[in-house]
């Protein structure tokens, strides 16, 4: 066989190799298009969240600007969405007083959300002796000497969608839950031993 033979042979061979590649990644181009066309039709409309109430058991401020705090939350989630389930990958709940996080982040356990369906978590935050600005020390007492503290209930992390046998990647999740509370709201409030329990049922601001 002559060198020309062999590199006609080359050549046909990287010709075919060329078209194999290019019909591969024609088909990964279809398929991720006709994913991404039913996922657009779908439109996935984003969780609803509710922050149903808080029972405080600690909420104090000490010398030199210390924040003590300890209290259990009742969040609730609905997936308004009939077609499409969310997971619930990695979500962490704390909370923040005129935008600075006075809790430690506790971490929600990982969920699946079906259709339509409704998941609650009743998870404790907390701060032992948390330092804030020595203004913020002075806005939460004037706050509490008012009787109303108005905090924020923040759940960061990230979800997936399903649809069908399809799951989507990773997205952000941020939810921001105003809480009013203190101790001269008796009309949402019960006494419980030594804690204040809230009833709030706030609907919660959502992005992803």
């Amino acid at each position: 066989m002559s060198a020309k033979d062999c590199g006609h042979h080359d050549e046909e061979r990287h010709k075919l190799h060329r078209r194999l590649f290019a019909a591969l990644v024609g088909f990964i181009i279809l398929v991720l298009f006709i994913i991404l066309l039913i996922f657009l039709i779908l439109r996935p409309t984003k969780p609803h969240f509710i922050l149903q109430d808080a029972t405080i058991y600690s909420f104090n401020i000490s010398s030199p600007n210390l924040l003590t705090t300890n209290f259990q939350i009742t969040l609730a989630s609905r997936n308004p969405n009939d077609k499409i389930g969310i997971y619930y990958d990695k979500l962490d709940v704390y909370a923040t007083y005129r935008g600075q996080q006075i809790t430690l982040p506790t971490l929600l356990p990982q969920s699946y959300q079906g259709h339509k369906d409704f998941t609650i978590w009743s998870p404790f935050v907390y701060g032992n002796s948390v330092p804030v600005a020595p203004y913020l020390s002075e806005s939460l007492g004037e706050d509490q000497m008012a009787g109303t503290v108005l905090i924020n209930v923040k759940v960061d992390g990230r979800v997936r969608w399903k649809v069908g046998t399809f799951v989507s990647g990773k997205y952000h999740l941020n939810v921001n839950c105003p809480a009013y509370v203190g101790g001269k709201m008796i009309g949402n409030s019960i006494a419980v031993g030594s804690a204040m329990k809230y009833q709030l049922v706030q609907n919660c601001h959502v992005d992803v």
